[in-house]
């Protein structure tokens, strides 16, 4: 049975419905309440709420095409939804209701854009077409995008052969034993041939060999080879799984039982399931890389791939949840454990043995076209953002395509999106403390744990699946030019005075000749540029949850509260704005119930007081750090989304600052150099680099940043000077000079156009003036406030490296500069609370050593760093501590 919610409406909402059913309503709506109280559900109460709210309303959870997004989909809801689904759109939600006084967005950028309040729903995930133009063309329909969202873990009598009382009754049993899942969908006699194969057999020998007297190698000691052997096996027997159809179907219906009881819905495209589906039908494997947010991820893809009657991935699965019972069960369920590091030796060598089994396994599951399930990531994202690729496991898929084991793969990143994530938050590990080893009762305590709680709404998002062959071949084909390294691309501008420091034009397309697949330089450079272009589109391919909304509001907007009549009104523009720049969203409904709904799932870290000015409610993020650690984990769901402008943001601050400190011989004082603009924010790119992606591989990062002016041009926010004002002004002395340090861009210029066209004459320079309007102001400030917990984090981080005594360890240092940042945050003297996360602390430390203010070296299982002689003299670190700082807004 399907649990309805209750969600609190003002006494307005429900002034059309009939006295009884407002009755009937309200009392029900009381029992739920007092049943969830009984199964342990924190319920925050606050009587002052309850005296405005009025009376309860019972809701149940809409397929997200309802609305003004689409037509309502019905088939998986109940009778008595259908009756709640039409109320709530007769009474409440109107997607312009929200229009009583000018809010933020709105204004800012929805004004040339108010045409488009009506239209569908964005559809997210379409495959590259500058490097997959043929994929893009495949399992792709006009009629795809128009199929709507299907909430999978609403199971009835319709979704199974058989009706009646006990068919409702049953309709979960009846539902998994329909599923199509039997044995000979999974590989077979993989431990055999794994140990059979060439590759396997020579690393058995050569291992043995090392053990053997010195001297006896064509006398093999066959005593080393058996234990080598034996070695092998038991690898194998941790390595490979083995799947039982019988417990896929067990689990499925255990599942469907789990998250209905924790979650609120899981919704899915049903267009992106007939793409994969259409994917299955080409016999070819299938490689599934989502995005790494929870330890629920491992069972989620394959759940709903489950529902859907498509083979269960083998998921790689890091070795610490290898433990007893647990493990057994992962196994049966296609689970494999990898070490989470390949060379974990005692002396610290490569094991060229379990690389040969780990590399051998996976060639052999793609050879019998089975699916996979990697995470990129490595491991769960702490701060809420997308980690930066491990591309190990995906370099074993390249290469088995490489040596012919499979005619091809098909690479489906896949993006997920919580309301709230099942661990709550990782606030203890930004705090600096170490990770929690996994162990069965920490297990068996989550689960208890997440029986007592909701977790709101889920979202999983499958991309367009695309061919690595055709991806393989196409960066073979066209000359890809190298990207540069930080110290490339920064120390110019952060250092102008270095003498014979300029990177000449074309240096950056400084690649090697051969773009051969058996090049190492060339499979290195594939593989990394691949990993980041399933990231980016996972990432892009996430939808943006009700609880991210808010809290980025509460954080960047309104972090000294808000009456929450203004943040719903802002809520409201803001998710309209997520529509505008084509991300979807992860829910649907009447902002004011969706606002308090995310604002209860937030929990500890919202405070709501009653004014006595109209008797509204105040709302107030909490300041405790932990508190704003978790807030800053679900507003950086929504940070993607507005990156790119937010960079533009920061950088009219830094260009406009620069020339009030170096005063200008600009006849118009005001007025900004796009070009200038473009360089200034390109190298904030490659600043923030380890902290998010804002372009593929394959696009142009100069051409990405001038994309972002032009939209803000289009939205208003920066205007054109006119001919007049342009003619007049011409570029100081200082800029010039700083242009000339920076590398120059590539060529926006694709091969196929037109020699005669007029590309040159669109990027002319040309200057721009700032709208001085409050609302493009105040869009502009909240762009920069994204930013500034990154920004802040990266100046006391070189503020801390002013006084940096000696060599140390890496580690120690990471914990030194942790402990200056969170006392700074403890002692009130940092703006952000969230820029002392231990997440940004490793990212600064990370940069520091690739712009070269480090060098490491490494001794045993440690990295040592000490200073390097560029940035020994205090001159240079202090140039690196404004360059950063030129981008806050403080």
């Amino acid at each position: 049975m399907m649990l309805c919610r209750y969600v609190i409406l003002n006494k307005d909402g429900d002034a059309s419905l009939p006295a009884c059913l407002c009755l009937v309503v309200g009392i029900m709506g009381i029992l739920e309440k007092q049943m969830m109280k009984e199964r342990g559900h924190v319920v925050q109460e606050n009587s002052n709420l309850l005296k405005v709210a009025g009376m309860f309303q019972l809701v149940c959870v809409m397929d997200e095409t309802a609305l003004s997004l689409g037509t309502i989909d019905v088939s998986y809801l109940s009778a008595s939804a259908e009756c709640s689904i039409s109320r709530c759109k007769h009474s409440s939600e109107e997607w312009g209701e929200c229009n009583s006084r000018p809010t933020l967005f709105r204004s800012a950028t929805l004004k040339w854009k108010e045409t488009l309040l009506s239209r569908k729903r964005p559809f997210v995930g379409r495959c590259c077409y500058v490097c997959t133009p043929q994929s893009r063309d495949n399992f792709f329909n006009a009629s795809i995008p128009s199929l709507g969202l299907r909430n999978v873990i609403y199971i009835n009598e319709t979704h199974t052969r058989y009706r009646g009382w006990l068919a409702r009754r049953l309709c979960y049993v009846l539902f998994v034993q329909e599923r199509d899942v039997h044995k000979g969908m999974f590989a077979k006699n993989l431990t055999e041939n794994v140990l059979n194969n060439s590759r396997v057999q020579k690393a058995i020998l050569d291992e043995a060999s090392e053990s053997s007297v010195p001297g006896s190698f064509t006398q093999m000691d066959p005593k080393a080879v058996n234990k080598v052997k034996k070695k092998a096996r038991k690898i194998l027997q941790e390595m490979v799984a083995t799947v039982s159809p019988a417990l896929i179907r067990l689990t499925g219906w255990v599942l469907l039982k789990l998250f209905n009881s924790f979650f609120w819905n899981i919704q899915i495209h049903r267009g992106q399931i007939e793409m994969v589906k259409a994917a299955t039908e080409m016999n070819l494997p299938l490689i599934f890389l989502p995005v790494h947010k929870s330890h629920i991820d491992y069972l989620l893809l394959t759940f709903i791939l489950f529902c859907h009657n498509i083979k269960a991935p083998y998921i790689a699965a890091g070795n610490n949840l290898n433990l007893p019972i647990f493990s057994t069960l992962i196994r049966k369920l296609g689970g494999f454990f990898i070490r989470r590091k390949l060379d974990q030796s005692p002396d610290g060598r490569k094991d060229f043995l379990y690389r040969a089994l780990l590399y051998v396994h996976v060639e052999e599951l793609l050879r019998q076209q089975q699916f996979l399930e990697i995470f990129l990531e490595g491991t769960r994202s702490r701060s809420g953002k997308t980690s930066g690729a491990r591309a190990g496991l995906l370099s074993v898929v390249v290469d088995a395509l490489f040596s012919n084991a499979t005619p091809d793969v098909l690479i489906i990143p896949v993006g997920i999106s919580y309301d709230r994530i099942i661990e709550g938050h990782y606030n203890s590990e930004q705090l600096g403390k170490p990770k929690k080893n996994e162990s069965l009762w920490s297990i068996a305590r989550g689960v208890f744990r997440m029986l007592r709680k909701n977790y709101g709404c889920v979202r999983v998002d499958f991309a367009q699946p695309f061919s690595l062959r055709e991806y393989v071949n196409s960066q073979s084909q066209k000359p890809v030019p190298a990207p540069l390294s930080l110290e490339q691309a920064l120390l110019p501008a952060i250092l102008p005075s270095r003498p014979n420091d300029t990177v000449d034009e074309g240096t950056e397309a400084s690649v090697p000749n051969s773009r051969d697949i058996t090049s190492e330089p060339f499979r290195r450079e594939l593989i990394s540029n691949l990993a980041e272009h399933i990231l980016f589109t996972a990432n892009k391919s996430c939808a943006v949850m009700s609880t991210h909304i808010v809290a980025c509001l509460l954080l960047y907007r309104h972090r000294q509260g808000t009456d929450l009549s203004r943040l719903v009104e802002d809520f409201f523009s803001m998710k309209e704005e997520v529509l505008a720049r084509d991300f979807d969203l992860g829910f649907s409904g009447n902002s004011d119930d969706v606002v308090m709904h995310a604002i209860h799932l937030l929990g500890n870290c919202v405070t709501i007081t009653n004014t006595s000015r109209n008797n509204e409610f105040f709302i107030t993020p909490s300041t405790t750090i932990p508190a704003v650690f978790e807030l800053n984990f679900y507003s950086n769901g929504v940070l993607h989304v507005f990156i790119k402008e937010a960079i533009i943001a920061c950088s009219l601050h830094a260009v406009q600052s620069r020339r009030y400190r170096n005063g200008t011989s600009s006849a118009s004082p005001s007025l900004i150099s796009q070009e200038h603009l473009v360089r200034k924010a390109a190298s904030l790119c490659y600043l923030l680099s380890n902290e998010f992606t804002v372009s593929l591989p394959c696009q142009v990062i100069y051409q990405v940043c001038h994309e972002s002016v032009e939209r803000l041009i289009q939205y208003g926010i920066l205007l054109v000077a006119e001919q007049d004002d342009q003619e007049d002004v011409s570029p100081s002395l200082t800029e010039q000079q700083w242009d000339k340090k920076l590398p120059e861009p590539l060529s926006w210029r694709s091969d196929e156009e037109d020699e005669d066209s007029d590309f040159g004459e669109e990027q002319r320079d040309c200057y721009l003036k700032v709208s001085q309007s409050q609302e493009h102001q105040h869009y502009i400030t909240f762009l920069q406030r994204l930013l500034g917990p990154l920004l802040e984090a990266y100046s006391s981080a070189v503020i801390f490296v002013h006084n940096f005594t000696g060599p140390v360890t890496e580690s120690e240092y990471v914990q030194k500069l942790h402990r200056h940042l969170i006392s700074r945050t403890e002692k009130n003297v940092a703006v952000y609370a969230e820029s002392a996360t231990y997440s940004h602390v490793k990212n600064a430390v990370k940069v520091f050593k690739e712009i070269g203010v480090f060098n490491q070296t490494k001794q045993r299982r440690d990295i040592i760093l000490e200073l390097s002689t560029m940035f020994l003299p205090q001159r240079n670190r202090q140039k690196l501590l404004e360059f950063i700082m030129s981008f806050m807004v403080l």
